[in-house]
């Protein structure tokens, strides 16, 4: 019953939340802390050399700033291989970063139908994703009439999800996103466009997990 109401008030504080009080995202009713990672976002000391990008709107801010702060070491890893390199002509494929379990993964892809796309969301890793050509098309589901539709299997779960109430986006290439555990999202859906060619920057981060317990992610289910 409190985690229930707790959802309730972050639904009218946080992107991407309705009237209803649907969730899409981690809530969040330290205003305190808000205030603290909005700050440090836009100041921008995580960035460790990379310029190109910042957050997409629709990134759960207290999210990117908490977890910074417990694994510091792997995100400056990342930015500064990002700054580093011109992701718009490197090779295609996987390069691993130095010194770290990261993998940058440089996809040339396409979008595709909305029905042929899968919703997904992870337990133990956060999506990183950078659109640096073409248009790509996302969606983040809400978490009150969206359900699990396979099982929980490495580090990925798929949903049945109301297209109604999902939340479309199309990020600008000065613009990432990330998708932490509780951002059930679809990825690579067309767009509007006859042009459906994109290359897209992944790279999966190790998610870690709170000291304090925590309510479960609603259909969790191991």
């Amino acid at each position: 019953m409190k985690y229930t109401l707790l959802y309730i008030i972050a639904a009218l504080l946080l992107p991407f939340s309705t009237a209803s009080a649907q969730l899409y995202t981690k809530p969040c009713t330290d205003k305190k802390l808000m205030k603290e990672a909005k700050k440090w976002a836009k100041k921008g000391t995580w960035r460790n050399g990379f310029k190109s990008a910042s957050p997409d709107e629709t990134v759960n801010i207290v999210e990117f700033y908490t977890q910074y702060k417990k694994n510091p070491q792997q995100w400056d890893a990342m930015f500064k291989w990002l700054g580093e390199h011109d992701l718009t002509t490197i090779e295609k494929g996987k390069h691993p970063i130095e010194g770290t379990n990261l993998v940058v993964s440089v996809e040339d892809s396409n979008n595709e139908p909305e029905v042929k796309r899968r919703s997904e969301s992870h337990y133990h890793h956060i999506d990183f994703q950078w659109v640096v050509k073409g248009t790509e098309r996302f969606a983040i589901i809400d978490h009150e009439t969206s359900k699990p539709n396979t099982a929980y299997r490495p580090d990925v779960i798929h949903y049945a999800y109301e297209k109604d109430k999902a939340k479309y986006f199309e990020p600008a290439h000065d613009k990432f996103v990330l998708f932490f555990p509780y951002d059930w999202h679809v990825a690579k859906i067309a767009n509007d466009t006859d042009d459906q060619v994109i290359r897209v920057i992944v790279v999966k981060l190790d998610y870690a997990e709170e000291e304090a317990p925590k309510p479960e992610l609603p259909g969790r289910h191991r």
